[in-house]
Parts: structure tokens; sequence; C-alpha cells
């Protein structure tokens, strides 16, 4: 009999430990993407009605993906240093991925129409997509507009080499002396180790 209460004994220490285990795995995964993750792909319609997934992109070297949206003035003020980043490295391999992830129910200025007008308004050179359901942005764990991963395509996928802002100045792009962005795909570039991986976004919260 005593033998038999310590092996359910046992038994009921591993159950538990195997659930708290499994509630650590999935609080990670909750929180979205880290540096060194790999970054699942995804389709999602761009302004021009046609769907985008990230393995069209032959090739690519690796992406800049921008969580991104019309109403934020955060978003707003970063527009142009958007644009200017996707002409800097499309050519060379990194391609800007716009991604709008806001309930467009709660903020209508944010709906797929008004993507469009935006997209035409300022002349995006890059896809601007729509998380239709919000699917997208919480397996990244984006919070914020704008909130950039800068990805790097390896023979084991897609892997996350920074998160966080474009730059330290969103009121002014002349005053921003550390350009995240644009540092970590250089360093990727020339083969070298991202100098800043993480930096912590500024913007509006995401409205879901």
């Amino acid at each position: 009999m005593k033998t038999l209460k310590i092996l359910v004994g046992v038994a009921f220490v591993i159950a538990v430990s195997a659930f708290a285990i499994d509630k650590v795995s999935n609080s990670k995964t909750d929180k979205g993407y880290t540096i060194g993750d790999i970054a699942r792909d995804f389709k999602l319609k761009n302004v021009d009605e046609s769907m985008i997934s990230l393995v069209d992109y032959k090739d690519a070297k690796g992406f800049i993906v921008v969580f991104t949206c019309n109403h934020c003035p955060y978003s707003v003020a970063y527009e142009d240093r958007i644009i200017a980043l996707d002409a800097m490295f499309k050519q060379k391999g990194y391609p800007v991925i716009a991604i709008n992830p806001n309930n467009s129910k709660a903020y209508p200025e944010d709906s797929f129409d008004n993507m469009k007008i935006r997209a035409k308004e300022k002349g995006f050179s890059f896809p601007y997509l729509l998380d239709d359901g919000q699917k997208i942005y919480p397996q990244y764990g984006a919070k914020k507009t704008p909130h950039v991963y800068v990805l790097e395509k390896t023979g084991a996928g897609n892997l996350v080499r920074y998160i966080g802002a474009i730059d330290n100045n969103y009121k002014d792009a002349s005053k921003a002396d550390l350009k995240y962005v644009e540092d970590a795909v250089n360093a990727l570039l020339k083969g070298e180790k991202v100098p800043v991986e993480i930096t912590k976004a500024i913007g509006c919260s995401i409205k879901a």
C-alpha cells in the first residue's frame, strides 16, 4: 500500500511539472517572437487586392516587416522614413513589408479602403497589407504602430534579427542619431552581428 501511495505521488508530481512546462511554453508563444526565432510566413491582402506572402520574394535576403497604420500620429511621422528604408534596401534584398494590424471597426480610418487611399497618396513603394482577423500581429508580439521586425532569410527559415523602433527620434528624422533598423540591415548585409537587437517600440497601441 505504501509503495502504491509513493507511485501515485510521483505520477502527480510529473503531471504537475508537465502542466507547468506547457504553461511556460504557451506563455512564451503568447508573447510573440524574440531574437533568433523563426517567423512563420503569412498570406495577407495588399492594397492592390493581391495576396502577399514572404515566400513570394524568391530573391530576398530578408525583410523589414513594419506593423503600421493610417491614423496613428507616430506611424504618420515615420511614413517617409519607412519609404526611405524600402528605397535604401529593397534592391539589396531587404524589402519593406508593411502590415496594418488594427481593428477598423474601432478605428474606421484604418479600413482597407482608407489604406488604399493612404498608400496612393504617399506613393508607397512596398506592400501595405491588412491583418484581416488580427491573426499575424499576435504571432509576432507587436504592441505598437510602428513596430519593426527585421528578418533574415536562412535555410532554416526567416530568422528574427531585430525587434523594436525605427530610430531614436520619432519627432524629427534629422535628429535621430541611432538608426536601429538601418544599422541592423547594414550589419546583416555585411555578415556581421546586429549591433542593437531589441529596442522599445514607440507608438500607438494596436487596436484589437
